[in-house]
């Protein structure tokens, strides 16, 4: 596998050197592995190349405003030219949002990605799913690459891999997992802010928001599924937004009789995006797939374009299939 995975890495920083107009994209609704990694990656081909854009494909949730260069995400016309598009921890196109147009514009496109679901819809696709995060790939492409790691680099992609592992408490983080953050730990960034922007930094609205979805919520099968909801109501009444709904699911997940944990969030009156976790023995990337969406084994997402009591209900009867 490692000669296989250099081969791709050395062709991946081929088409770098090659292509002058290089566009980075990752999916909507962007998390930390996906702004982490993104950064990072920027930064590194930033040493070598002049011409490198960030596409800014959603709002950019407040916790990760404290990274260094947060402001390259930026919104593109089509008039752009692309020569080399990379895409970031999007498991398929759909998911990139307006990124996908300027993709399909792109002389080649290079797909770097951690989920099982991948679709490889790259010319180069560099798709770990034993991986812990996007970041992981990241951290090594950018050696590979031969670039320094300094110190902005190593936070952004410390905030990859911390957040998308749950603080390295998620079955998905290896010994190598924990060797990559022992050596961005070397370069010397500043981990108690890192901490304090990510995890003890939660607004008033984000609390009231987060107590009226635990205290509505539904459990299941004496008390192995725990289902919650976030609706456009939830968030008016609490002057919150969506973002604001980050840490439900995980909240659910941790109560000690929850095997699957599942928070429905209305975006709009038909359109509800679904975000599940487990714990030790469902599969909740096959729950995801039945829906278009996908993820890995203990964490998944997808949308479903229905009313948010019909996408409950749609969701439960697949959840409590996989307990028969």
């Amino acid at each position: 596998m490692n000669n296989q995975l250099d081969a791709l890495m050395d062709r991946a920083v081929e088409f770098i050197n090659e292509y002058d107009n290089i566009f980075i994209c990752s999916h909507v609704q962007p998390d930390g592995d996906n702004i982490g990694s993104t950064l990072a990656l920027y930064m590194a081909i930033k040493k070598k190349k002049e011409n490198v854009k960030v596409v800014k494909t959603d709002e950019i949730p407040s916790d990760y405003l404290f990274l260094p260069n947060i402001q390259v995400f930026k919104e593109y016309s089509l008039d752009e030219q692309v020569d080399l598009f990379i895409s970031l921890d999007s498991s398929d196109v759909e998911r990139l949002g307006p990124g996908k147009e300027l993709l399909k514009k792109a002389k080649k496109i290079i797909n770097i990605d951690h989920h099982v679901t991948n679709n490889g819809f790259g010319d180069i696709n560099i798709v770990l799913p034993s991986t812990s995060a996007t970041g992981e790939i990241v951290y090594k492409f950018i050696k590979h690459m031969n670039a320094e790691i300094d110190k902005d680099i190593a936070t952004c992609l410390y905030t990859a891999i911390s957040t998308d592992t749950g603080r390295f408490m998620y079955s998905n983080t290896t010994y190598e997992t924990h060797l990559i953050a022992s050596e961005l730990l070397k370069t010397g960034i500043d981990i108690n802010n890192i901490n304090i922007h990510l995890y003890q930094n939660r607004s008033m609205e984000r609390t009231k928001l987060f107590l009226e979805a635990i205290n509505n919520m539904d459990f299941h099968l004496d008390g192995k599924i725990g289902i919650a909801v976030v609706t456009q109501d939830m968030l008016s009444r609490n002057n919150a937004k969506l973002e604001d709904s980050e840490g439900i699911v995980s909240f659910i997940r941790d109560t000690s009789t929850i095997e699957v944990a599942c928070l429905l969030k209305e975006i709009s009156e038909k359109e509800i995006k679904v975000s599940l976790r487990s714990k030790q023995h469902v599969d909740v990337s096959k729950i995801a797939l039945n829906f278009g969406g996908g993820g890995h084994i203990r964490a998944a997402g997808c949308t479903i374009y229905d009313t948010i009591d019909n996408a409950k209900k749609v969701v439960l009867d697949e959840i409590l299939k996989c307990f028969r």
